[in-house]
């Protein structure tokens, strides 16, 4: 019984903190564009271990990926818009990129809230 307690205390625990980080990524993503966004991935990285053996810890692994997979696609746009034809291909690609972005960002907050984990 006691046992159970902690490990229900443990995961809420991990569960709550995955869910501000979540917090973390949307609100640098909405307000710099995801620029900030390294302060809840370097956490995401510290805290994945913390959620070893739960539901939790893919989603530590759904953000570090979305966070790198955004940052390619940006970069490559930033790469790209150095030209004027490379510009007009550009702004596709960041658009691609910021809804596919939001969409993950929502996908992982919703499935955390409903217990799921996420797809490796």
């Amino acid at each position: 019984m006691q046992q159970d307690l902690v490990l229900d205390n443990r995961l809420e625990s991990v569960k709550n903190l995955a869910w501000w980080l979540y917090m973390g990524h949307a609100v640098s993503f909405v307000f710099s564009l995801g620029m900030f966004s390294f302060i809840p991935l370097i956490l995401n990285y510290v805290k994945r271990d913390d959620s070893a053996g739960t539901f939790v810890r893919s989603h530590h692994s759904w953000m570090i990926r979305s966070f790198w997979w955004y940052f390619f696609w940006m970069a490559l746009g930033g790469l790209l818009a150095m030209t004027v034809v490379g510009l007009l291909l550009a702004v596709p690609m960041w658009v691609g990129a910021w809804i596919w972005k939001a969409y993950r960002l929502l996908k992982g907050f919703l499935d955390l809230n409903e217990n799921k984990a996420m797809p490796v």
